[in-house]
Formats: structure tokens, sequence, C-alpha cells
């Protein structure tokens, strides 16, 4: 057996996702001789400088920052070295993690990453699942090897997706799950019972970073597919069409039985937005208009009228 404050550890992480775990570990009191995370970067209209969440938590409570560009270039993993880390935790980093740093802690570096792996490595798991109409997804906590995402599973915990779950939604659940997942791997790990299990890279498949282009919706397709999509984007990079040569974004949808040509609308009201798909139609309940707030569908047609009939464009 091996207290946590006997572990000298070093963590890594950028976005909100990661601040449950970071919490987590400092509440285990792991001895945390330092932060990593992304550097600062210009963000929104007016480009300032935005810190990355991770960065704000670590600072607030007195604990150091480091911030390469490169993780891999020497001069910083010699700086890593001189931490002497026992255990690295990695949360959404954003780097990879060279083979150099990966043997540098003796109980290695582990990864808290939101699927159930093997199934979505990569960078985009949770849209993915979404997306793909998945019912049920999780987190696993692996030892990093320097594969993406491929090293052995040490913790899963698993968890529902909701019918009408969005991506945003559920991001917020499985942050919180992972901080679980990561707990019980430390007390395994300090009481000398946590074993590793490797992936079966037959059933694996990969989850690629988002590109806005990627929202952009096929009416061909069935409304369930529709429905998947919009909901596995939201709320980055969103689900859009075209209305009249206006990027139109949809959310908060619903797939009914119905049919009609593929991207007419059908009807409009307080109610929703009815489209016909390939399969299906699609009513939506929530709409936006380039520099415009999302709004419901009912105040969304008190400032925009929408006829039966009108077809809307890929």
């Amino acid at each position: 057996m091996i207290a946590p404050k006997e572990i000298r550890t070093v963590f890594m992480g950028t976005p909100d996702f990661a601040l449950p775990t970071l919490e987590g570990l400092i509440e285990s009191g792991v001895d945390l001789r330092a932060v990593y995370t992304q550097p600062d970067r210009p963000k929104g209209r007016g480009k300032q400088l935005s810190l990355p969440p991770v960065k704000v938590l670590a600072q607030r409570l007195g604990i150091p920052v480091h911030q390469p560009f490169k993780l891999r270039d020497p001069e910083v993993v010699a700086e890593l070295k001189e931490l002497s880390p026992d255990l690295i935790v990695v949360v959404a980093y954003g780097q990879i993690l060279p083979k150099s740093v990966l043997e540098i802690p003796r109980y290695g570096c582990i990864n808290v990453h939101a699927s159930l792996l093997p199934r979505y490595r990569g960078a985009a798991p949770i849209n993915k699942a979404v997306m793909d109409g998945e019912e049920v997804t999780g987190i696993t906590t692996m030892l990093m090897d320097v594969g993406l995402d491929t090293g052995d599973m040490l913790i899963r915990h698993s968890t529902p997706i909701g019918f009408e779950e969005t991506a945003g939604e559920l991001h917020d659940r499985l942050s919180l799950l992972g901080r679980q997942a990561m707990e019980e791997t430390l007390a395994r790990l300090c009481a000398g019972t946590l074993e590793a299990e490797p992936q079966d890279d037959a059933r694996s498949c990969y989850a690629p970073m988002l590109k806005k282009e990627d929202g952009r919706i096929d009416w061909n397709k069935s409304a369930g597919e529709i429905h998947n999509l919009v909901r596995g984007l939201d709320p980055w990079p969103g689900a859009y069409t075209h209305l009249g040569g206006e990027v139109l974004k949809i959310a908060r949808t619903l797939p009914e039985p119905g049919e009609g040509e593929a991207g007419t609308l059908l009807s409009a009201g307080p109610e929703g937005v009815r489209i016909a798909c390939g399969e299906g139609v699609l009513r939506v309940r929530e709409l936006q208009l380039p520099g415009k707030r999302r709004l419901p569908a009912a105040e969304f047609l008190r400032g925009r009228s929408l006829s039966p009939g009108t077809r809307l464009e890929s």
C-alpha cells in the first residue's frame, strides 16, 4: 500500500472537461508538482488572449503552470524530468505525448478518455458516439503508449446516452464520470490492485477532430440520422442547412413519421418546423440565422415567416 501523498504527480489537461479530474486529484492528496496545459491563444472577434480553464484553476490554487508549445522539445522534456513525477495524468491535453515523456514516470502516464475503448479513439469521441446514435458510452482510463488511444485499459465506467441528449450535455456528465474513474484508478494504484487489459484493435473505431463543414445536413438521409447529427454537433460546430442563400443552423430536433420530398418544409408553427427527409420527418424546435441568437421555433417565426413548400438546400 502507498498513500496518494507519496505519489509525485504532474497533470496535463486544457479545457473544462479536465477540471473535475484535476480537482479530484487535488482532493485525493497526491503530491501535485505541476500542471501542463496549452499556451494562451487568441479567441473571439477581439482576438484577446484566452487562458485555458485548467490554467485558471491551477493559478487560483497556487499550482505551478507550464505551457510549452511543443512537449517533445528536448528542453521541455528535461524540465519535466527535473520534476521527477511518479505519475502523469492526462485529460484532453491537446498534444501527443512523445516516447521521451511516456518513459519518465514509474507508474506511467494515465489518460482519461471519453469513450468505452477501444471504441472511438481520437479527438472527438463524445460527438461521434452521439452522431452514430450510440445508446451507451463512458470513460476509460488507460496506460498511454506511443499509439493514438491504443494503450492498455485500466478502469471503464459506462453511462446511457439519452435520445435527445446533446454532445454538450453528455460532455458535462462524462467530465464528472472521468473524475470518478480516475479516483478509482488512483485508489487501486495505491492498493496495488490495478490491472491493465489490452485493447482489442479489431473492435476499434476512430473519432476524428470536428470541422465546421461536418455540420452540413444531407436531407436525403433519414430523420433519425439527421437528428443524431444535430445533437452530436451541439454546441459546436452546429448542424446547418441553407435557406434562401443564408446559413440556417438547427437544433433541438425530433424525428417523426411522415413523408415528403427531402429538404421540403412541410409546416411551421410554435411547436416546431417540420422538414421532410429521405425517410421520415424532422421536427426542428430551435433555429439560428447568421449574426442572430438561437431561438425557439415560435420566436424565430415571429421574425421570419416560413411557408410550406419552401426548399432547404444542403
